[in-house]
């Protein structure tokens, strides 16, 4: 007798890391961005993406995508995935191009119904266990209704440097898990007062840009919203995966792709939108100062990493990464203090969000260029 039963979806996990190492240098670099950083854990960032995923999704079913100049040093850090599951994009054009490309490459890859993940390759999550029990969630839920899922935070604080999503009626169904919400609306980064009325008032969540689909869901959702990007997508780049001719139709395609995040273009228009509390631990590590709390601390409140000498001190970041090189500090309360090599950053933790600006201004200078890429 023939079997008709339908084969179960299978989940995909599709890793979004480009960046050019601003918000970490003089660790980071354009040539090695802070997904390469590997202060945590004796391992790069990236690498703890691919790892928690242990379990979930098998090498054969993960995607890289990043920069073309960052292929070499992204197989490089993730030996156990397939050469040709790391996509290099010529130049960067937001998260909505990225998406399009990856869920195309898993409806070439995989079988209709099966559904991906999109993941960021610069986050710390600490309780593992619970983010894959949630990502499984997600993808059951996207594989047996026609929706997308988005993962919100919990929030532990009134953040203003975050994206909130506002939860609104229940979404469940016989057999499904449970905790799901239809999605009210995207706020972009509030002031601090209307952040904390956001948080008391329990309805929102951060917005941590990791979502799930089915890629035909997705595939209709930018068809509708985003048709430009769909046909060139579909009909001169997929055509050509897993034949040499890749490289060639992305270099023609992707310059006059629309530069645009996949949060404006689709999310905050889909009406099947739907989310999910994930409450495991997550930092963006956005910043030196964020960076600061996953590393070790002395009695006086200060993160350390490598040979630093700290007296009356407290409250501050010092890494030093050249051995033999003492990084000493006396006197002080509230700074960052990088040390490598060649560069040296010292600032206040409250100016270390804004270090993009200060390499952006290194980076004009032909004396100093080498110390940015």
């Amino acid at each position: 007798m023939k079997n008709t039963k339908k084969p179960s979806s299978r989940l995909f996990a599709v890793i979004l890391a480009g960046g050019r190492g601003e918000r970490f240098w003089p660790i980071g670099r354009a040539s090695r961005p802070k997904q390469f950083v590997d202060l945590f854990g004796g391992k790069p960032l990236i690498r703890h993406a691919v790892d928690r995923l242990r379990g979930l999704v098998p090498p054969s079913r993960i995607l890289v995508v990043t920069s073309r100049d960052l292929v070499d040093a992204t197989r490089e850090a993730l030996p156990q995935l397939p050469p040709d599951q790391i996509l290099g994009e010529p130049v960067g054009r937001d998260t909505a191009a990225a998406c399009a490309l990856a869920s195309a490459w898993v409806a070439w890859r995989g079988r209709p119904g099966d559904t991906l993940c999109i993941l960021t390759a610069d986050h710390l999550i600490a309780d593992t266990a619970e983010f894959r029990r949630v990502l499984a969630d997600a993808s059951a839920v996207c594989a047996a209704r026609d929706v997308m899922g988005l993962i919100g935070i919990n929030p532990t604080r009134p953040a203003t440097g975050y994206g909130y999503v506002e939860l609104g009626s229940p979404f469940s169904a016989a057999g499904l898990p449970k905790g799901f919400r239809r999605v009210a609306r995207f706020v972009e980064k509030p002031n601090l007062g209307t952040a904390a009325t956001y948080v008391a008032s329990g309805r929102f969540v951060w917005n941590s840009g990791m979502f799930v689909w089915r890629a035909e869901t997705f595939a209709a959702a930018l068809r509708k919203f985003r048709p430009a990007l769909a046909q060139a997508v579909e009909c001169e780049i997929a055509p050509c995966f897993g034949t040499p001719a890749l490289d060639g139709a992305l270099d023609r395609v992707y310059p006059a792709l629309e530069k645009i995040s996949v949060d404006y273009a689709i999310m905050e228009k889909a009406p099947n939108l739907v989310a999910v509390r994930g409450d495991f631990g997550w930092d963006d590590v956005g910043a030196w100062p964020s960076a600061g709390a996953h590393l070790p601390h002395d009695s006086s409140g200060n993160a350390v990493r490598g040979l630093v000498e700290a007296l009356a001190a407290k409250d501050n970041v010092f890494v030093n990464t050249q051995s033999g090189h003492v990084l000493a500090a006396m006197g002080v309360e509230g700074i960052v203090a990088i040390h490598t090599p060649d560069a040296t950053l010292v600032c206040s933790r409250d100016a270390a969000d804004g270090l993009k600006a200060l390499v952006r201004s290194l980076s004009r200078r032909p004396d100093t260029a080498f110390s940015v890429g």
